[in-house]
């Protein structure tokens, strides 16, 4: 049953301040977390709901992210709700431990504003340290706007703790592009978000009274069926996404799925694309259209796992997916989302041709333009009939 209209919030909110009253909404137990741009608002936010007695959780700041992420996996082991928030040098510093939550199964929400690794220092945004964590068995989400930013940390909590997933989750957002864009955003009432979230029900928690390991030794004997099973919960993650994606559109009317669809039905040219640049795409999409071409729009929102079928069912008979992305994956012999794309179409029926471009790399914006530009460069390369494994646009030669 959806909520009342009368009872929606409607705030101008940034994506940082929607993912933390989410975080305020979502009832937790602990929130450990270290300050770096352009996450820090998440955190400052809950810190203030926090010091105004509006939360009861415990709010530790750690010495670093390292200890942030080890926080947060100690005290999901004894079956608290948790949440951390970071970014780009600090995710790169928790990386030891984002393995370890992984797999030892804490359902973690771990919120990311998105931005570019150093070196030389940059504080904007690309998909670097999301693309970096890609193997280390968290659930990805990539969201598009403060609205879906809200709306996808609430539902993250239920995804990560169901007992067929009980694995962390990132929500990615681009950093600063919308962790500090303000939107308009509707805000459930704190009495249907708790009930839509619930209470965490942990497996087995630690218990003094009854002691036991987590995270033991395991050599070859026991090793590989530790990562069987999280390749299983990771398997039964659609699933479950689609469940609870289900219960918060009877809630809100707002769903997302695992990627978007905009005119694909009869695209020649289908561009695939991440977070706030699918909305470019989705522009540009309509005003090429208006001139006669037949393009199309995928916005992906879940890395992690990847859609593989769906993917290519809606790719369909294109004859070219254009693919844009925020990330090189050096030495590789194309890029990240690339490189999943590719993978869920090569077994197609009539596989369509797979141009790569490397976009917006340290937060250089990504203009209509630059999608035009790749869109007839895509043209091109079909005419000729081969393309670069991958190239860059918008960088100065």
């Amino acid at each position: 049953m959806s909520v009342p209209k009368n009872k929606i919030k409607i705030e101008g909110l940034t994506g940082d301040a929607a993912i933390a009253y989410a975080l305020k909404q979502a009832d937790l137990d602990v929130l450990a977390a270290y300050p770096i741009t352009p996450q820090t608002i998440i955190v400052e936010d809950y810190q203030k709901f926090a010091a105004n007695g509006e939360v009861d959780a415990a709010v530790i700041p750690v010495e670093s992210e390292h200890s942030a992420m080890s926080a947060c996996v100690g005290a999901s082991a004894v079956g608290a709700r948790v949440a951390t928030a970071s970014a780009s040098a600090g995710l790169a510093l928790m990386w030891e431990i984002l393995y370890c939550a992984a797999s030892m199964r804490m359902p973690i929400v771990f919120t990311v504003a998105n931005r570019a690794l150093s070196a030389p220092i940059n504080i904007h945004n690309d998909h670097s340290d999301g693309m970096g964590m890609r193997d280390s068995g968290f659930i990805q989400l990539y969201c598009q706007s403060s609205q879906e930013a809200y709306d996808t940390t609430l539902m993250a909590f239920k995804i990560a703790e169901h007992h067929d997933v009980l694995l962390p989750v990132m929500v990615g957002i681009d950093g600063f592009i919308v962790s500090h864009n303000v939107e308009r955003v509707e805000m459930l009432p704190d009495d249907a978000v708790k009930k839509f979230v619930g209470v965490r029900v942990p497996v087995q928690p630690l218990d003094p009274d009854n002691p036991i390991t987590m995270g033991p030794l395991a050599l070859t004997d026991y090793y590989f069926e530790f990562k069987e099973q999280q390749d299983e919960a990771m398997q039964n993650v659609p699933r479950i996404y689609k469940e609870v994606e289900a219960e918060f559109e009877k809630l809100t009317g707002r769903k997302y799925g695992m990627f978007e669809t905009y005119k694909t039905e009869d695209a020649d040219i289908i561009i695939i694309a991440m977070s706030s640049m699918g909305g470019t795409a989705k522009v540009v999409a309509d005003v090429l259209r208006e001139k006669g071409e037949k393009v199309g729009v995928i916005r992906l929102k879940m890395f992690r796992p990847f859609p593989t079928k769906e993917i290519a069912k809606a790719v369909g008979k294109a004859k070219a997916v254009a693919v844009f992305e925020k990330a090189m994956s050096f030495g590789a012999a194309t890029n990240p989302l690339a490189l999943e794309v590719k993978t869920a179409l090569y077994e197609a029926e009539s596989r369509p041709m797979i141009v790569n471009f490397v976009v917006g790399l340290g937060g250089r914006d990504v203009t209509p333009m630059t999608f035009v530009e790749g869109f007839e460069k895509t043209k091109d390369y079909l005419k000729k009939g081969q393309a670069p494994l991958y190239e860059t646009l918008g960088v100065r030669k």
